[in-house]
């Protein structure tokens, strides 16, 4: 659950940083939502890095095409609280709310800070934590 979580603050990330970085306007999430991972993964570099912490490493766009084919699923409901960007790098935290097996949402706060080369992906690295015991918002 977790890594589908980070997986979801992934696309938007990408999706925000991509647009400005390439003259496309939601292509992002058109990809993804059509499985075309071939289209997302030509704004990967060759030797990109995501780093799930406590979770997994993938290394280059094999694994990371793997890990899409096999973890995407419903788009979550976001709430970005900050997204900071400089040089190279764009930060975003948030909160996360993603869909389980059973129909309810799950809630996730959540840290992606992204590393850019040559306008694309270089390297991830994702903090994502499940909230427990926390009262949740009275419309979930």
């Amino acid at each position: 659950m977790l890594i589908s979580v980070v997986r979801h603050s992934i696309e938007y990330i990408l999706f925000h940083r991509l647009k400005q970085l390439v003259p496309l306007s939601g292509f992002m999430n058109e990809f993804i939502a059509k499985g075309d991972y071939e289209s997302f993964l030509a704004y990967c570099t060759a030797e990109t890095k995501w780093v799930f912490i406590g979770e997994r490493i993938l290394h280059g766009k094999e694994e990371v095409r793997a890990y899409l084919k096999e973890f995407y699923q419903e788009p979550p409901v976001f709430d970005v609280e900050k997204s900071i960007e400089e040089g190279d790098f764009v930060m975003v935290t948030g909160e996360i709310r993603l869909r389980n097996k059973d129909g309810k949402y799950d809630h996730f706060d959540y840290c992606d800070i992204w590393r850019f080369e040559d306008g694309k992906m270089a390297e991830l690295k994702a903090f994502v934590i499940e909230k427990q015991g926390l009262p949740l918002p009275s419309s979930e």
